[in-house]
């Protein structure tokens, strides 16, 4: 039985000896605030998942067209990119990547608007709830 090929950390690491069934992607696809990275890793550790990431994905839906999912996980599957960032790791699925290039994930902790936000380049528009948006 054959172990599952380990997730690299957000920090340096050296190349692997074999290829990865994922892509290692840099901050030009997605960069992390100090405050999300903050939150993130906080939210890693209360789940027991130190080296996981978090996942974003842009799916059809909302008021304007596009809207992005997040979700913790505990690393990229095969053909995902992996943004390290700020010292968290962050998996994007390359049809959700032609989407976020260039974007910023930031977090806050607003009370009626708070949360990870994306601010994102390539959206032509938004809804006015700031949920959506269309490219």
């Amino acid at each position: 039985m054959s172990e599952a090929p380990s997730i690299p950390s957000a920090a340096p690491f050296s190349a692997p000896t074999s290829p990865l069934p994922w892509k290692v992607g840099n901050e030009k696809l997605c960069r992390v605030t100090d405050a999300a990275s903050n939150r993130l890793t906080s939210l890693l550790a209360k789940q027991g998942r130190p080296n996981g990431a978090l996942r974003v994905a842009v799916i059809g839906g909302g008021c304007s067209g596009l809207q992005y999912k997040m979700d913790l996980v505990d690393g990229p599957v095969p053909r995902d990119i992996l943004v390290p960032s700020k010292g968290v790791n962050i998996v994007i699925d390359p049809k959700s990547a032609l989407f976020v290039s260039g974007s910023e994930l930031d977090y806050s902790d607003d009370l009626q608007k708070g949360g990870f936000k994306v601010t994102n380049p390539n959206a032509v528009a938004h809804c006015s709830c700031g949920e959506s948006f269309s490219a």
